[in-house]
């Protein structure tokens, strides 16, 4: 298969160039003007804009043991949808990622149905250590505890400074963590338990979840992280007091102590509590409007170095009843590009600022071989965009397997038009090619 794209305007590198994309096979042979190629399938780009597709390092599809919420082939699907050409997905599937073996299995399930690139963590608890340190570095994007406290009392591995002594001390694979503190959580929840009961409002979940819980527990890991000069990785910060707390000054590919920002956080406001109540209950919670800009200008300073999703469906029935039945999380990876394009046209973060934090930087942390950039040799996994077709969501686009969405009724001012995986248009206009699957990312050893 042969494809040439015409005439677009490459975001790449922190550049625009209007130029030609030739792509051969399952990779970008050619970048240069005026490409002729008679065998090639023709793409009329003038005026629409092309992107590295881009990598969601934290992702929840909740197979095996949760598809009555979501399965790898539905989200892979409306991740393709949202541009989305690789994703990294989290060990709360039941059973729990804990194994070597259950790991490879979830990698088998998804050679035969994830429509897009994929890369699977292998879970950490305080009970499977030797196991998850038998990782390979190469084939696995790296260990985390992300997910697992949902399933026991124990709470996630920031409250451990024990236990993560000795994992850091002994790993020499990246560690990505959830970074909140336990006992103030719990602290906090009993107090608003006292004062209303089972009927918490749902904007108290960043009183509950607070910028202290955050904040303490950030503190901590990072004190022995550095201890051990560990790869770790800290999923969705929420608060600007945790982003100042991280380096600006190294280069990216230098860093050992990387963190991202997610879309619900750079989004949606304790504001915007009252009229979405649980559907925008996350865990970290969505914070003040403060923290808001405050994560956006931290991606900006490099504070921050990567943006993702942390796309965790479930259904409408576990989004709804009181505070405590209400689970936390929401499906985000169609929308996740189209509402920082929304930013963009705002006027709050440039396209190749997008880029650099949606694709190549992520790509960089994690040693992500021959992806995340527009490069000749590079794999072709490409977004065409139309930065100025406006459409809303409705639900009879929202194609994740939940059916619903915190943006429904949003109306965004940037369509996603194409999605080529591994050179394979698999996203076009609104309907799917389905005859590929995705490929299994590949790391540098060294991380």
């Amino acid at each position: 298969m042969r494809i040439l794209i015409k005439n677009a305007t490459v975001v790449n590198e922190g550049l625009m160039k209007i130029t030609d994309v030739l792509i051969v096979g399952e990779r970008i042979e050619t970048i240069s003007n005026n490409i002729t190629d008679n065998e090639a399938h023709i793409i009329e780009a003038e005026g629409l804009y092309l992107l590295p597709g881009i990598i969601d390092d934290q992702v929840h599809f909740r197979e095996p043991g949760l598809t009555s919420k979501a399965t790898i082939y539905s989200e892979s699907k409306a991740a393709a949808a949202g541009g989305i050409t690789s994703y990294m997905e989290m060990p709360n599937t039941i059973p729990n990622t804990l194994t070597q073996q259950l790991l490879e299995d979830k990698y088998t399930i998804a050679s035969q149905t994830s429509l897009v690139n994929y890369s699977f963590f292998m879970g950490i608890n305080k009970d499977n250590l030797e196991e998850a340190l038998k990782t390979n570095t190469e084939n696995v994007c790296g260990i985390t505890d992300d997910g697992l406290y949902f399933n026991n009392d124990e709470g996630i591995l920031a409250n451990y400074p024990d236990f993560l002594e000795k994992l850091f001390s002994r790993s020499e694979t990246l560690i990505a963590l959830h970074s909140e503190d336990d006992a103030i959580i719990k602290r906090n929840t009993e107090w608003y338990r006292k004062q209303y009961g089972a009927d918490i409002p749902f904007d108290c979940h960043p009183k509950i979840r607070s910028e202290e819980a955050c904040v303490t527990a950030t503190k901590r890991v990072l004190q022995i992280a550095r201890k051990h000069n560990n790869r770790l990785h800290f999923f969705h910060i929420s608060t600007l007091a945790e982003a100042n707390f991280f380096d600006n000054t190294t280069p990216i590919s230098e860093k050992r102590i990387t963190a991202e920002a997610c879309i619900h956080h750079l989004w949606f406001s304790d504001q915007d509590y009252q009229k979405l109540g649980s559907k925008i209950k996350w865990n970290p919670a969505i914070k003040t409007e403060q923290d808001k800009n405050g994560l956006l200008q931290s991606l900006l300073e490099n504070r921050l170095d990567i943006i993702a999703t942390d796309h965790a469906p479930h259904t409408l029935k576990e989004k709804s009843g009181t505070y405590f039945e209400a689970m936390s999380g929401g499906p985000l990876v169609q929308h996740a590009l189209p509402v920082m394009l929304e930013l963009f046209h705002q006027g709050k973060i440039s396209l190749e600022k997008i880029v650099e934090k949606m694709c190549h930087n992520v790509a960089l942390i994690y040693k992500i071989k021959e992806r995340g950039y527009i490069r000749e040799g590079y794999f072709a996994d490409l977004v065409l965009v139309d930065i100025n077709k406006p459409w809303t969501v409705t639900p009879n686009n929202i194609l994740y397997k939940c059916k619903w969405s915190p943006f429904e009724d949003q109306a965004f001012k940037s369509k996603i038009i194409k999605t080529i995986v591994n050179g394979t248009i698999v996203f076009n206009n609104g309907a799917f090619n389905e005859s590929k699957t995705g490929m299994r990312l590949k790391f540098s050893k060294i991380r």
